[in-house]
């Protein structure tokens, strides 16, 4: 099989709109339109709606990722429609699974009260989301167009939900309150307004504020990325008011960790970027931060107290004082866990650390297969940027192992996957690195879903 040079080889977008090039198929509804319809689900949908009675696996956006993992089955029983090759986020999804499949057997052999078993049912319905929609991106996607139009829906999504925060932080005003969908209902979740320090913490459409405060720092790379490289200068402009909003939002949730994930995101990102961008980013900082104390004057004061008084804070101390306990647990069952799902909260304790919710769940095999599934997007992700041909791609690849280190960071500041915002946004940006490991494949057959009897 000869190697035909990327990206002309079968590239859609050079062909007509909307074509399948793989089987010169006009499609009205891909992977990227299902998958950017999940992101407007999900971020645009106050978190509290959720269809009757299914709890936080009722969101609608979540049911999608459910779906999208039974569509990605199903496809894979035609080989016609399938991806051919290779795909190395397929093996670490399924070590992932296998591992909380485990975990899970071994709770209900521990034994399990009423409560612990629906927790272990919802976690896995989560995860049939969270992998659907890795799966989904990483196989699905069939272009570069595609892929940046989902991220495209990404950033003005989270723009919106920006904007929402912010007009929350300077108002006092709560607009997400007064959304209603037909066909969704409450569950009683707000996370409302909260005092800290002189400042007070919002939340826009999500449960908490420090998920916002991530998911917001996980798409701000993103942002940066069509700032600098949408095709039309207008198009940058917008890109660019966008990001500052994104930004923005970050100091409004008053958030230790929000601060933790722009900071790694921003040291990610300073080696592709040269001089004179660095130097805008840092006069934008500037800039936004007197922005927001001319706002609210006592931010600043709240802002330097977080980590100045870190060893005294309450949410910090609080947090350390469980590792006793932890450690007690764990030593019961260190290797499977008590059983997925089985650590609830309302009948244990709040951990706020996702790395130790997940040992007492799952155990060090259930650990050891989420870091693993971070660490391969990480990887794929690298390997991209090396044989990307743009310095556009190479800037995308970079920006996807920013939120891969956000994520392996955050997990210890807030329990992230109990999250359903967060957990599906991290998900896309998974499966994006499996796509953009696929789509720098010197191989045909890998980086398109051409059959194989168009190879011969």
């Amino acid at each position: 099989m000869s190697v035909l040079p990327h990206p002309t080889d079968l590239e859609p977008s050079l062909l007509a709109p909307a074509t399948y090039a793989s089987r010169r198929r006009f499609t009205k509804l891909d992977a990227a339109g299902l998958l950017s319809l999940m992101v407007v689900l999900i971020m645009l949908i106050p978190a509290r709606l959720i269809i009757p009675a299914l709890s936080e696996v009722g969101r609608p956006a979540v049911l999608l990722g459910i779906g999208l993992w039974c569509w990605w089955v199903l496809v894979r029983f035609n080989p016609r429609l399938m991806v051919g090759g290779p795909q190395p986020l397929r093996w670490t999804v399924l070590a992932y699974m296998v591992a909380l499949l485990i975990s899970y057997a071994a709770g209900y052999w521990r034994g399990l009260t009423a409560m612990e078993a629906n927790g272990a049912d919802r976690a896995l319905l989560a995860a049939l989301a969270f992998t659907g929609v890795i799966l989904t991106a990483a196989d699905g996607i069939p272009n570069w167009d595609r892929l940046r139009g989902v991220l495209r829906v990404l950033v003005w999504c989270a723009t919106v939900v920006a904007f929402l925060g912010l007009v929350q932080f300077a108002f006092w005003l709560d607009f997400t309150q007064y959304i209603s969908i037909p066909g969704l209902s409450s569950n009683g979740v707000e996370p409302g307004f909260e005092l800290r320090g002189g400042a007070i913490r919002v939340a826009s459409t999500m449960t908490h504020y420090i998920e916002f405060s991530t998911v917001m720092a996980m798409t701000l790379p993103f942002a940066i990325h069509f700032a600098r490289f949408a095709p039309h200068r207008r198009t940058r402009q917008l890109f660019a008011v966008a990001a500052v909003i994104v930004a923005a939002a970050v100091p409004a949730t008053v958030s230790r960790t929000g601060f933790v994930a722009i900071g790694i995101a921003l040291l990610v990102m300073l080696p592709v970027w040269g001089w004179r961008m660095r130097y805008n980013m840092a006069a934008i900082g500037v800039v936004l931060v007197t922005g927001l104390m001319l706002v609210r004057p006592s931010l600043m004061n709240t802002l330097v107290d977080l980590f100045a008084n870190a060893g005294t804070d309450t949410s910090i101390t609080t947090r350390t004082k469980r590792y006793e306990m932890v450690g007690y647990y764990f030593s019961q069952r260190p290797w499977f866990g008590r059983g997925t799902g089985t650590w609830i909260s309302p009948q244990y304790q709040f951990l706020d650390n996702q790395w130790l919710a997940q040992a007492l769940s799952t155990g060090v095999v259930g650990v050891a297969m989420l870091a693993v599934l971070h660490l391969s997007a990480i990887a794929l992700a690298w390997i991209a940027a090396r044989r990307a041909a743009t310095a556009e791609d190479r800037h995308l690849c970079t920006a996807l192992i920013a939120t891969q280190l956000i994520a392996l960071v955050v997990a210890a500041f807030f329990d992230s996957l109990s999250f359903s915002t967060y957990t599906m946004v991290l998900a896309l940006t998974v499966g994006l690195t499996g796509a953009v490991w696929r789509l720098t494949h010197p191989a045909r057959m890998v980086r398109t879903t051409l059959p194989r009897k168009l190879l011969a």
